[in-house]
């Protein structure tokens, strides 16, 4: 969600950008979807957007293309716009690691801005988790491959598991019952005004997630992974010679295939075994989780070599080249989206928050979409960045850059 390359528009890797639109598309829709609650829904919501099979659907799709498949992907490039900024800097003979580590100050701060909005904000934990990528830059291959994949075998997940025994390490919000908290939650967005929603999230909600960011069910140490991986795929050079990685590209969607179907199966054997009523206290539990993780990065990596595969062929690349400046606008449409989206469901504005069936908020997700890219296409003729890349970019090394386009 973040378009954190350094060097001029005019040398930017057309299809990394794409792939980042894309993947902030899969974002909209599931946010618009989950009406931006950023938590566990309350039965009556759950109720309330489920009233025919088109909506059952809908959750299927997403569930199996989107949900924890699209993160994974904006994790990933990020890692790659890490190494693209560090190697830049090294070309030049400067070193950019004092500078990234501001510039993830400042992401926080935007981060904490569009968390107000939206519980369910992703920016403060990458500007957390980006300090970690610094050293990683100079550390040999085999070790940044090595811990991407101790942390999606899970390993993060089974140390806090053996301190904690699934019991929360921040905030104290039941994710596996039928707590209060959700409903209370819930309300604020239905009813509350703008300033009541700002103050539940303002502290509360950012303990919730870290729980989910970094107890039993491991967010955070995916997102890493994912940075890792970035990094790595970016000392390949891969995007600046995808043409030619024909093998690789195929090697890597059937593997992910393969690793698809197996984590798949595994999962079903592991949760089917413990009937109706899953808990998350037991080693079990914590095995079927992995397997949901692994099975999430296969698909991951599967959307990645089809995107790869269709950006080759000249008619596909024509349609895909489309996201390209909705990509390079990440952080500004990532932002503007969720005021837009909370607006149109919570109480504070239009008040649709579970009053519309997912089919209804699936289809406004379309739009939403559609009316961002055709906006960030029209921008970008008349403008250099979008409005809050320019800002990030300017408060990154403390000098306003020029924003309009020179004709």
């Amino acid at each position: 969600m973040t378009s954190t390359n350094i060097e001029p528009t005019k040398n930017r890797i057309e299809i990394v950008d794409a792939l980042r639109g894309f993947s902030l598309a899969g974002i909209v829709i599931v946010h618009m979807v989950e009406n931006y609650i950023g938590a566990p829904y309350p039965e009556v919501f759950n109720e309330a957007v489920h009233q025919g099979m088109g909506d059952y659907i809908v959750d299927g799709f997403i569930g199996f293309f989107l949900r924890g498949k699209f993160f994974a992907l904006f994790s990933f490039l990020f890692g790659l716009s890490f190494f693209i900024q560090m190697d830049n800097a090294a070309e030049k003979g400067t070193y950019f690691g004092g500078r990234f580590l501001w510039r993830l100050v400042l992401l926080f701060l935007i981060g904490y801005v569009h968390s107000l909005f939206y519980a369910g904000d992703i920016l403060t934990i990458y500007a957390m988790l980006g300090i970690l990528l610094i050293p990683f830059y100079k550390i040999r291959t085999s070790w940044v491959l090595g811990l991407a994949a101790l942390l999606f075998l899970g390993l993060g997940r089974y140390v806090v598991f053996f301190f904690t025994h699934g019991e929360n390490m921040f905030g104290n919000l039941n994710l596996t019952g039928d707590d209060p908290q959700i409903l209370e939650y819930y309300n604020i967005l239905k009813d509350g005004s703008l300033m009541d929603v700002f103050q539940s999230n303002a502290y509360y909600s950012h303990m919730n997630k870290m729980d989910f960011q970094f107890g039993i069910f491991g967010r955070g140490y995916l997102t890493f992974g994912f940075f890792l991986l970035g990094l790595y795929v970016g000392r390949t050079r891969f995007f600046q010679k995808y043409k030619e990685n024909k093998l690789l590209v195929k090697r890597t969607w059937i593997g992910s295939l393969v690793a698809f179907v197996l984590s798949g199966v595994l999962m079903a054997i592991i949760f089917g075994s413990m009937g109706e009523n899953v808990t998350f206290d037991n080693w079990m539990a914590m095995f079927g989780l992995t397997a949901f993780d692994i099975n999430n990065v296969a698909m991951t990596f599967i959307l990645i070599s089809v995107f790869v595969i269709l950006y080759k062929r000249m008619k596909p690349q024509k349609w895909l080249a489309k996201f390209a400046p909705y990509g390079k606008m990440a952080l500004t449409n990532y932002f503007f989206q969720s005021i837009v989206g909370t607006f149109f469901l919570f109480g504070w504005g239009l008040g649709y928050i579970g009053e519309l069936r997912n089919i209804y908020t699936f289809v406004l997700a379309i739009l939403v979409i559609a009316g961002q890219m055709m906006v960030s296409r029209w921008w970008l003729k008349k403008f250099q960045y979008g409005p809050l890349e320019w800002l990030w970019r300017s408060a990154t090394f403390l000098r306003f850059f020029p924003l309009k386009r020179q004709n």
